[in-house]
């Protein structure tokens, strides 16, 4: 969020706008990223052709599997530690307010940050101090000095909290050094680096993680919760999205260092922020614990909403005036599971309306629906009334039980997920999700421009997991573990 945007709990973070990346690199020309860049061919590790269209790409290469490189990092616990040491890159709006978190949760240091942002990193070096840890180091010498923080050795686990363009790179330097690794939405921007990530976490056997906090919300929880104990019957379909009025922040030049999410308006077409949508509905259907994500439909509105919040508001001569927008207003997809189920993505920020992320869920016996929540199941409900949510309160994950008032923005999920995560990574324990939920919860960004670009053809969505999908196991709603650390 930006430190100087109210958190309302019932919105939504934007991504970081200050970490490593190149300020340069953020302004470069766009030509070619639409098509070429989308990465949708050989997928174990090559680029898309510029030439191949993007639908045929897809259509062949999705429905590859590449052979496993190492083996499989479903199930895989941390390993345990007293203490788990934080190194953070990127420390503008999201890292910069993350960092009191980290420094909250019990048995958690935060030893190294970067930033290429001296005043930025310096800012962060003294919450630390204040926090009564050791000073931390810091890297603020150029763009890539993030890689030496990735290759200290009293490093545990890096936080990625930087513009989008540069999450792949970061998260791959993290496991190479030998680090965990967890990167704020979107995990990458191209089908291939997805692949790539996933390969890289089974060598390196390091976990890599979408840390995807709306899988943490106390509304989510519960509905997660209720769906495994069969309250809402079999189920049949679920619906999520990032619906968030972001014109405003976009044109702002002291919300986004730079133009950089603005560009990616320029670059695709298809839906850019699938994740906080998805990734909680996933986990309602246990995609990649018994279903998968086969393939993904998607529609999408014309892009006039940015050009005409910019020919309203922006001055004759802004550097905005020499950009074109293809992405659309408001993309629509279906995605279609291995099991027959339906989900509901839907992704708008160019366009007036309230915040929402719809966050549905239906099945044989009733539905859940947010903003405003409702519910509606049997035998509890007749007569066509929805009933109240708050009724259900007993279903709360025992996350929410013991951190009644969590503190932070978006609701107090930041906190519960940063808790959960390092108290994971502090016992020895399997993490909520792997990267095989960051390359599905994210494969939507390629994939739906990909569907937009062929008039809606259906796109194969991989099967990360090569199989591992068919096993039930474990996720987000998980049981209180005992406080005594592995090891």
């Amino acid at each position: 969020m930006n430190d100087a945007a109210p958190q309302n709990p019932g919105s939504e973070k934007d991504d970081d706008n200050g970490g490593s990346v190149s300020r340069r690199s953020a302004l470069r020309t766009t030509a070619g990223v639409a098509g070429a860049g989308l990465g949708l061919t050989a997928l174990g590790g090559g680029t898309a052709a510029a030439t191949q269209p993007a639908a045929a790409a897809s259509a062949t290469s999705a429905q590859a599997v590449p052979e496993r490189q190492g083996r499989t990092m479903a199930g895989v616990p941390f390993e345990g530690r007293s203490t788990v040491r934080v190194g953070i890159i990127g420390l503008g709006n999201r890292g910069g307010s993350m960092i009191d978190l980290f420094l909250a949760v019990p048995g958690v240091r935060v030893v190294a940050l970067c930033d290429t942002v001296r005043d930025k990193a310096q800012a962060a070096a003294a919450k630390v101090v204040k926090a009564g840890q050791p000073a931390p180091a810091v890297y603020t010498k150029d763009e890539h000095d993030y890689e030496q923080l990735c290759a200290r050795g009293d490093v545990d686990f890096v936080y990625v909290a930087t513009p989008w363009d540069s999450h792949f790179e970061m998260a791959k330097a993290a496991m190479l050094a030998g680090k965990h690794v967890g990167v704020e939405c979107p995990v990458a921007m191209r089908l291939d680096e997805l692949w790539k990530l996933v390969d890289l976490s089974e060598r390196t056997r390091r976990h890599c993680m979408q840390l995807e906090n709306c899988a943490y919300g106390k509304n989510e929880m519960r509905v997660l919760r209720m769906a495994h104990a069969g309250l809402f019957g079999d189920l049949l379909h679920g619906a999520g999205a990032y619906n968030h009025d972001l014109r405003g922040l976009m044109f702002d030049p002291d919300y986004y260092e730079g133009p950089w999410r603005r560009l990616w308006h320029t670059r695709l077409r298809g839906d850019l922020y699938p994740n906080h949508g998805f990734g909680p509905v996933a986990n309602y259907l246990d995609i990649n614990r018994g279903d998968r994500a086969v393939s993904i439909t998607s529609v999408g509105t014309p892009a006039l909403g940015l050009a005409q919040y910019r020919e309203e508001h922006m001055p004759p001569g802004d550097p905005s005036w020499k950009e074109t927008y293809v992405n659309s207003d408001r993309t629509i997809s279906l995605v279609r599971t291995a099991r027959g189920r339906v989900v509901r993505l839907e992704h708008d920020v160019s366009t007036p309306h309230p915040y929402s992320r719809i966050n549905s869920l239906g099945g044989t016996r009733g539905v859940f629906e947010d903003y405003p929540e409702r519910i509606y199941i049997e035998p509890d409900h007749t007569n066509d009334e929805w009933g109240d949510f708050a009724a259900y309160a007993e279903w709360d994950h025992w996350l929410w039980k013991e951190h009644a008032n969590p503190p932070g923005g978006h609701g107090g999920m930041d906190y519960i997920m940063v808790f959960r995560l390092m108290q994971c990574v502090r016992l020895g324990l399997v993490p909520d999700f792997d990267v095989y939920d960051a390359a599905t919860w994210t494969a939507p960004v390629p994939l739906s421009h990909a569907s937009i670009k062929a008039n809606g053809a259906p796109q194969p969505i991989p099967d990360f997991t090569r199989g591992e999908w068919k096993k039930s196991r474990p996720g987000t709603d998980s049981e209180k573990p005992s406080e005594k650390p592995a090891g």
